[in-house]
């Protein structure tokens, strides 16, 4: 079997490319990937000199490049492939559009084009926007309130008309937030615990009662392996972790775990479209024998043990580029 998957040298692309080379030994994987500000090479250190992966640099809407890679025979596309910061998606829409639904559209277009014989859309929980009680369904209607999560909810149609109109075995996942290794320490699990170490104060959003459900990143890519060989095509399937936590608790189990004191807590406003609960009914991929294995506890404590670790990854990222952003976002914005 002969994989593209694209954005895979981000957080879940590159978890997930060890991951299918580890349990799948006679597999080739070609990574393409932009090498965005949350692009890292690094994620993939373990598996670079193994001569079934191959990576190339490049950007999804580059349908020249798409296409010549789709026709050496790929026989399976997975995209993770995504602008994925709702903070960001706040002031940069069109980036957003640009990457995530017209990005879809050239590989979409050249799986149809090469006969691909499953193109996997990653999706998001976030397409469904907020719920108060209850969990949502896949056949639920796709409410996004912000401009990432309508980007995402634009590439899951795209992918199933593909399916509908031309027969292409299309098959879209929604998971819900994921944690743990190699993610970039803009997303609150990663940000809040380096912030921490570095006695930083943690921004929280509003009075942090947001509702999260977290999903360990190795139960996000077996998921994903089992839709690969057992999914229908033209279905979506919902894939949680079972964990659902408020914000502020998350925050105060990360510096209670680190013994770092509560007082490093710093409540901003909230963000712009803020959905106050994700919750996904998970039945369907059940059925096909899939469970969360990871302990969330456990998992959540694992993943704060790696990045106290793991110091020499992400403290180049907290540097440059990011600590503008950062500072744009939580320093200088509490001046005005």
């Amino acid at each position: 079997m002969k994989l593209l998957v694209t954005g895979g040298a981000g957080f879940i692309g590159s978890n997930f490319i060890r991951y299918f080379l580890e349990k799948h030994k006679s597999c080739a994987v070609i990574n393409l990937d932009k090498l965005t500000y949350a692009g890292n090479l690094d994620n993939l250190k373990e598996v670079q000199s193994d001569p079934r992966y191959r990576f190339i640099k490049g950007d999804i809407i580059d349908a020249p490049l798409v296409e010549s890679i789709v026709r050496e025979g790929i026989d399976l596309i997975v995209n993770f492939a995504a602008e994925t910061h709702v903070d960001r998606a706040i002031g940069h829409a069109g980036d957003f559009i640009r990457t995530d639904v017209y990005g879809a559209f050239v590989l979409l277009e050249s799986a149809r084009s090469h006969g691909v014989k499953r193109f996997v859309q990653i999706s998001t929980d976030e397409v469904y926007g907020s719920i108060e009680k209850g969990s949502f369904k896949e056949t639920d209607t796709l409410m996004p309130r912000n401009p990432y999560a309508a980007s995402k909810a634009g590439a899951d149609r795209l992918a199933y008309s593909y399916w509908a109109t031309y027969q292409l075995p299309v098959i879209v996942t929604r998971a819900s937030n994921n944690f743990g290794p190699y993610q970039y320490p803009e997303k609150v699990i990663p940000l809040f615990v380096t912030n921490a170490l570095r006695d930083i104060p943690l921004p929280l959003y509003g009075d942090g009662m947001n509702v999260r459900d977290w999903l360990f990143v190795m139960d996000h890519c077996s998921a994903i392996d089992l839709l690969i060989e057992k999914g229908r095509d033209g279905e979506i399937y919902n894939i949680g972790g079972g964990n659902e936590i408020p914000n502020v608790e998350l925050t105060q189990f990360i510096l209670d775990y680190l013994k770092k004191p509560r007082t490093l807590i710093k409540k901003v406003k909230d963000r712009q479209g803020h959905d106050r609960r994700y919750s996904l009914d998970c039945e369907k991929l059940k059925k096909l024998g899939w469970r969360p294995r990871a302990d969330f506890t456990q998992a959540l404590q694992e993943t704060v043990d790696w990045y106290v670790r793991n110091e020499w990854w992400w403290d180049k990222l907290k540097s440059g580029e990011y600590w503008e952003y950062y500072r744009k976002q939580y320093v200088d914005r509490e001046k005005d």
